[in-house]
């Protein structure tokens, strides 16, 4: 079964144009199943760089000249380097075939942007355009849902579908919203085996840890600490390893997109906390994975922090989606205000409450500081990206 993505209408445009076309994110998280959604009907050659037959392929023919090169490939039309990252030269190669003005488009598909961004990417500048894709967005997995469709205005939908909408939302937030976590039945095992064997499969294969373990209880500390401000210094004490350390790990995780940072907002710090940051799962059955709770949101005592990992999650995905156009903060004061989150475009600032149950914002402080209105977010109304930011 295949998940409708929103992801297709990026990708789909910068098909006819020459430019390398490099789609980044997550491991398992639908790169190549998109791709070859979007591909369907054309000519195209797929080459997994995870695979050894496949790997001295493209090998073989990168040490051939450019147009014998697209001849051993199949002389197609497009040609697909899929986990790109494996082979640090991929980028230099890729640039002389582009540079040969191959008659071929190439998409290189990346789990990580270790290599792809700082080494294919540097090699690729000018000739290269990106595209991000996040796990699923709730709206991708209601399309599977046979009472659901987009074009039902969406306060009908809340009216009519109130049963369906918080069974399907609690399977988002407790499942997250993987391809594969939202199609089989064993969504728990297919997550635990996810954060056990796979997501950390590009840090652990690039040798850039030495202490695997350590890293995972780096991990289990953050998904215990969403929603809060996180202390490099406390998690350094807690592991018993340097702050450098925390700091490098973090980065790591960032770059094989299992976390995303989210920074305080700030125009004056003499008046606000200028220096913190809040670290978000960009998927909540990852997260709710690495602590082993499946329980229900209803039987939850960290539902608050997990809805709102998840609201921010929801945000994040469609701003990738629309190229990253917004920026994603939270805000608080020296005197304890907060709001949870505050996104900016150009001169525009929208400001949001993100509380399970709902409730009044607390409002004042920010409103009085930038004149900026305040939202709420609670779960009798999941539809973010209808609401907020499409």
């Amino acid at each position: 079964m295949y998940i409708t993505r929103l992801a297709e209408e990026t990708i789909r445009p910068k098909l006819s144009n020459k430019k390398v076309l490099i789609v980044l994110g997550a491991r398992q998280v639908g790169k190549t199943t998109l791709t070859k959604r979007c591909l369907e009907g054309k000519l195209s050659t797929f080459l997994n760089l995870d695979i050894e037959v496949d790997k001295q392929k493209f090998i073989v023919a990168s040490k051939l000249p450019p147009y014998d090169a697209l001849k051993i490939l199949g002389n197609p039309d497009y040609v697909v380097v899929d986990e790109a990252q494996r082979l640090p030269e991929v980028g230099r190669i890729v640039k002389g075939w582009y540079d040969a003005d191959l008659p071929v488009k190439i998409i290189l598909l990346g789990s990580s942007s270790l290599d792809i961004l700082n080494q294919s990417a540097e090699s690729l500048t000018g000739r290269n355009e990106k595209v991000f894709l996040a796990p699923c967005t709730y709206e991708e997995a209601l399309g599977r849902e046979g009472w659901y469709t987009e074009t039902i205005p969406r306060k009908i939908i809340l009216e009519t579908y109130g049963e369906q909408i918080a069974a399907t939302l609690e399977i988002a937030i407790l499942y997250g919203g993987y391809p594969e976590a939202i199609l089989t039945a064993n969504k728990q095992e297919y997550l635990i085996n996810l954060v056990g064997d796979y997501l950390l499969k590009d840090i652990m294969q690039l040798a850039l840890v030495k202490t695997p373990d350590l890293l995972k209880r780096l991990l289990s500390l953050l998904a215990l600490q969403i929603g809060s401000l996180v202390s490099i210094h406390e998690l350094a004490t807690t592991l018993g390893i340097s702050r450098e350390t925390v700091v490098r790990y973090l980065d790591l995780l960032e770059e094989t997109y299992v976390i995303f940072r989210l920074p305080a907002f700030s125009t004056n710090p003499r008046k606000e906390i200028n220096k913190s940051q809040k670290i978000f799962f960009w998927d909540t059955g990852v997260r709710n994975a690495l602590i082993g709770d499946f329980a229900s949101v209803y039987a939850r005592t960290d539902i608050g922090a997990l809805w709102e990992n998840w609201v921010v999650a929801e945000f994040a995905k469609y701003n990738v989606l629309q190229g990253g156009r917004k920026k994603l903060f939270f805000w608080r004061s020296r005197g304890g205000s907060e709001i949870d989150l505050v996104i900016t475009e150009n001169e525009k600032i929208s400001a949001f409450e993100v509380k399970w149950r709902g409730g009044k914002p607390n409002k004042a402080a920010f409103a009085k500081e930038y004149a900026a209105p305040v939202a709420m977010i609670n779960s009798k109304d999941p539809f973010i990206g209808y609401r907020y930011v499409q």
